[in-house]
């Protein structure tokens, strides 16, 4: 079936459970799971994570579905759904995986030695600690001042390691349009990286 075949009988289809009708909807998750969750699980690397956003995407779908305007394909609005789940996954993912890794310490032996050398990170310096924080903060807010469709692919390919046809496969646009708006995202973080250095140089010469 071609994929103009395929957006015809999902707008039926949506039509359809718009109306109400349950199995339209059922027919519509049946299309587009698989493909779904391949998607988190290459974003998540998680089964049992991609399993459970899957679910919640369609869910949240069904949800929003009298929203649902038809602007897009309803494969793409159902992907965008599903990397947006995912990403959020992979934030609190962090953020736990930092706060575990802050509450491990260095390990001490019976008699009150290191048991092994505490990581580099235990021996920098307070100020290169800093440092660091206020260049990530600077950071996240250029990237949070960015538009949102220039940070949706900042995420998927610089942080998220997506491929071109994976993120146009999550947002309908086309590689050529993607890889514009990546280049703009980059350049404009750059520059925020490049004023916080200049900043931290003027405040210390």
């Amino acid at each position: 079936m071609s994929d103009e075949a395929v957006k015809e009988e999902d707008r039926q289809l949506v039509a359809r459970a718009q109306a109400g009708d349950i199995s339209a909807f059922e027919a519509l998750v049946e299309a587009h799971r698989d493909k779904v969750y391949g998607l988190t699980l290459r974003m998540t690397r998680s089964e049992a994570d991609a399993a459970e956003i899957t679910q919640d995407t369609f869910l949240s779908a069904y949800q929003h579905l009298k929203d649902f305007r038809g602007d897009a394909a309803f494969g793409s609005w159902v992907h965008r759904i599903a990397a947006n789940n995912a990403l959020m996954r992979l934030r609190h993912r962090r953020v736990v995986q930092a706060a575990e890794e802050e509450l491990q310490g260095p390990e001490f032996t019976e008699r009150g030695s290191l048991a092994e050398y505490p990581p580099q990170d235990w021996s920098r310096s307070a100020e290169g600690k800093i440092l660091d924080a206020e260049l990530g903060r600077a950071i996240q807010g250029a990237t949070d001042r960015l538009p949102e469709g220039y940070r949706e692919v900042f995420l998927l390919k610089d942080v998220e390691g997506l491929s071109y046809e994976q993120i146009a496969e999550v947002t309908g646009d086309s590689i050529p349009a993607i890889k514009s708006r990546l280049h703009r995202a980059r350049l404009a973080l750059r520059e925020a990286i490049d004023r916080f250095y200049n900043q931290e140089g003027s405040a210390g010469g």
